[in-house]
């Protein structure tokens, strides 16, 4: 379920193979857009699903997947598992779209550096 505060960074469906990617972030730099991408739409090709990255209210980017209710192929436990390793292995381009969102559509400053 979407939440009104949601809002949606890009899209990859498995079942229509479909890309979406929302044009109010159309700044980033492209080689970020190639990486979503190439990331959305290779775990939605091997997952068989609907991924959704989602930035929520507080700034947080979410790994959103939505499956067909009648898709029995769809292995619950492969999926998190697959959410599991693109949060690790691209955990600085995650952060730094969160970084990105807090600062350009939320308004917040950037936290200064302990130490530096």
């Amino acid at each position: 379920m979407y939440d009104s505060e949601t809002v949606t960074l890009c899209a990859s469906s498995g079942y229509e193979k479909k890309y979406y990617f929302n044009e109010n972030f159309s700044n980033l730099p492209d080689s970020v857009k190639d990486e979503l991408k190439a990331m959305c739409v290779l775990f939605t090709e091997e997952v068989s699903c609907i991924l959704t990255l989602d930035f929520d209210e507080k700034g947080n980017l979410l790994l959103n997947v939505h499956t067909d209710e009648n898709d029995l192929m769809f292995d619950e436990i492969s999926c998190g598992l697959k959410i599991k390793e693109i949060q690790q292995k691209k955990r600085d381009l995650l952060e730094a779209l969160e970084m990105y969102y807090k600062v350009f559509a939320l308004g917040q400053t950037v936290p200064e550096e302990s130490g530096v």
